[in-house]
């Protein structure tokens, strides 16, 4: 995937903050990027749901070929097609590191989990995409623990306020359990997954 856009640009474009430090430059410039950013005329309805879909997408950090696939299972499953992608997408590995305050962001989540810092069930998994299952305890590498982003994150550091339900987290030790299927309501994503069904259903 295409990661050479400037973070603070790509919130503008896409109107939401993609990390809490684009919060401020979003706040400053909350209108496109470019000359003609402010004076944009209305999307079309196309325009309308590309863009929540490149929302959807740039919010887990995921490539065009992973969001396809992903909705092409949650096509496959029975239920609202649009609850089961965000589920699915919740479920990925560091989506859950991020989530449970492991994570600043989700960017740090890949590459923690890509650096091997991160165990499923006490064995190491270096794959984002994971699927994580119910049940399933996801934690740090003993000798990663010490690192500072690890000791900050087990000093709550990174947590929301609101720890998603679908989640048990023990910070304290780096551990958290998916203990629930995620729900489209306890999602903190910023998306209308219906105008992402419409858009791939087009």
């Amino acid at each position: 995937m295409n990661r050479s856009r400037p973070k603070a640009r790509l919130s503008r474009a896409l109107g939401i903050p993609l990390t809490p430090k684009c919060v401020r430059y979003f706040e400053a410039r909350p209108y496109p990027p470019g000359v003609h950013g402010r004076a944009r005329r209305n999307p079309s309805d196309y325009g309308i749901r590309l863009r929540e879909k490149q929302r959807l997408r740039h919010q887990y950090n995921i490539g065009e070929a992973q969001l396809e696939r992903a909705f092409a299972e949650a096509r496959r499953r029975p239920g609202k097609t649009g609850e089961n992608l965000v589920a699915s997408l919740e479920r990925r590995l560091d989506a859950v590191v991020m989530r449970s305050g492991l994570a600043r962001t989700i960017y740090q989540a890949r590459q923690m989990v890509v650096h091997r810092h991160i165990t499923v069930n006490g064995k190491r998994v270096d794959r984002p995409s994971y699927q994580v299952q119910l049940g399933d305890v996801v934690g740090v590498i003993d000798r990663s623990k010490s690192k500072a982003p690890f000791v900050a994150a087990s000093e709550g550091t990174w947590a929301a306020a609101n720890t998603p339900g679908y989640l048990s987290t023990d910070l304290k030790n780096l551990k958290v359990q998916l203990v629930a299927e995620p729900t489209r309501a306890q999602v903190p994503v910023i998306c209308d997954e219906q105008l992402v069904v419409e858009f791939y259903a087009r």
